[in-house]
Parts: structure tokens; sequence; C-alpha cells
């Protein structure tokens, strides 16, 4: 069982920065597929961000140039760096391997971001 917990959001400005971390344990490989995702109120839970096995990364567009995924494998974390932030990047945020492990999914981190 994969047990993630997330971790480092706030309450921020516009144009401020958070660094989220997602510990990993349980049954996971280092350099699984992990991904950030978020949920804002009323809405469904959106994908946000990808790292490979490999490093390769990817994202959504309203976040490009902005946010980055990055992972520190001996520490089985996961971090999303977001600057320039925006009201719109308000949601609670979480991670999980990828493919999604339904049984994964923690308590997520709320950031909110004031205008």
């Amino acid at each position: 069982q994969v047990q993630l917990v997330e971790s480092g959001g706030g309450l921020v400005q516009a144009g401020g920065s958070l660094r989220l971390s997602c510990v990993a344990s349980g049954s996971i490989a280092s350099t699984i597929t992990m991904g950030w995702y978020r949920q804002a109120p009323g809405k469904q839970r959106e994908w946000v961000a990808t790292i490979t096995r490999g490093g390769s990364t990817y994202y959504v567009n309203s976040v490009k140039g902005r946010f980055t995924i990055s992972r520190h494998n001996a520490e089985n974390t996961v971090y999303l760096q977001m600057n320039s932030l925006k009201p719109e990047d308000t949601a609670i945020y979480y991670c999980n391997i990828i493919p999604n492990n339904a049984d994964s999914w923690g308590r997520g981190t709320q950031v909110t971001v004031s205008s």
C-alpha cells in the first residue's frame, strides 16, 4: 500500500511562492512516475504536473512557466515549486503515483492565494 503525505501549503498573496512536498512510503519505488493534482471548490480534481521515472516533466498549460515539479529519490519525496501564484491556483493539492492508486490519495495540502 502506497501512502502519500502532502505538505507545504498555506495562504499567500498573488505573485507569491510556495513549495509543496509529497513524502511517499510503503510499496513504492523511488523512480516511479509521480503527479501533482489539485481540486478547487466545486470543481473536479485536475492533473497539474507529472515527473516520469526518467525525469521528464509535464504540466497543465495553466501552470507552465510558473510551476516546477522535481523529486529527491533518496528521500522518496516529490516537490512542486509554485511561483507567481494566482488566485486561480487556490485548491487542495494532492500527489499520487501514475497510474493513480485510488487508495493512496491523502488529505492533500491547502493552497490559498489571495488577490
